[in-house]
């Protein structure tokens, strides 16, 4: 067994507690993932340990220190993701991004901007920039309408479509909403809540008010879109998962001229009675060879939520098999 090794990584200029994180966070997941000893001195950040360990955890703790001294913030979900990238791959010096990709969605009145948090979810925003259809695949957190909902508000604003669509199924999941008061807006409202809070992330609250009035941006259920084309638009149809096949075959023929559609669902979640009824799951083996289409699958690498959330899909995931 080789003897226990040292590495001292030099901190000058990095902004300390961001580099430690919250409770000192950012060091202690990185010191549980590679079970080694990480501990903040002066001016050096002094990882210790089995030499294979150290030698894993370095380039995420040179990432870690690049971040600081950017005062980026960032935090443990975000060490994770360091240690799931490519050790040999280059990363811009000003912005800590991947030097081969666009380093972020520049969105105006944007409350920060908006970047691609794993290798996965930078395949993603880049299909969608050079796909007319792109289908994106993968479990809860891994920012499937995050970043769909940011890549047409970057197109918004730099006024390559006049209007946003953005759309799920009503498909209730496990519990009865029809007993609610109210009209058929806010008894829908629910069900597109989330594609409404990723919308005022991005953009002040009053700006979102007024798009919405204007029509500029469209939240509407499904049957909302039979018998329309949608052109000169930017489509997201979210819980693709909940409709049926001949929902999907409705909604794609919809597309217009100069329009885009992004189209996401986790099939691990499929609420129809007849899970094998689900349009997203057809759509895998009839669409995956047209040409303009691309399928991005992400997995528990790319969650970007608690880091408890991996493993709850990691778990569920094993018991499946």
């Amino acid at each position: 067994m080789r003897a226990p090794t040292e590495r001292r990584l030099s901190i000058d200029g990095a902004d300390q507690q961001l580099l430690a994180g919250v409770n000192d966070s950012n060091l202690t997941t990185l010191a549980r993932h590679c079970d080694i000893r990480v501990v903040l001195r002066r001016d050096e950040l002094i990882l210790s340990g089995p030499p294979a360990e150290v030698d894993r955890a370095s380039p995420a703790a040179r990432r870690m220190i690049q971040f600081a001294r950017m005062r980026r913030p960032f935090d443990a979900v975000d060490v994770e993701r360091f240690l799931g990238e490519d050790p040999n791959q280059e990363y811009d010096e000003e912005t800590g991004e991947r030097a081969s990709r666009q380093p972020e969605v520049a969105l105006a009145g944007a409350k920060r901007a908006i970047r691609p948090k794993s290798p996965g979810q930078d395949d993603y925003l880049e299909a969608i920039r050079n796909n007319d259809i792109v289908v994106g695949i993968g479990p809860a957190g891994t920012g499937k309408t995050y970043v769909a909902v940011a890549a047409a508000v970057e197109a918004l604003n730099r006024k390559r479509v006049r209007r946003i669509i953005l759309t799920r199924p009503a498909v209730e999941a496990g519990e009865a909403l029809g007993f609610l008061p109210g009209d058929m807006r806010e008894k829908v409202d629910p069900y597109l809540r989330p594609l409404y809070d990723a919308l005022e992330d991005m953009m002040p609250s009053d700006r979102v008010r007024r798009a919405i009035e204007d029509r500029v941006i469209e939240v509407a259920p499904l049957a909302y879109m039979r018998g329309r084309t949608l052109s000169d638009a930017f489509l997201i149809f979210d819980e693709a998962q909940n409709a049926t096949t001949a929902q999907m075959k409705m909604f794609l023929t919809r597309l217009g001229l100069n329009s885009k559609t992004v189209i996401t669902g986790d099939k691990t979640q499929i609420d129809l009675p007849q899970p094998d009824d689900s349009g997203l799951i057809e759509i895998e083996g009839v669409l995956s060879a047209v040409d303009g289409i691309e399928f991005v699958y992400l997995d528990e690498a790319d969650v970007v939520r608690h880091r408890l959330v991996k493993e709850i899909i990691r778990a569920y995931r094993k018991s499946d098999r």
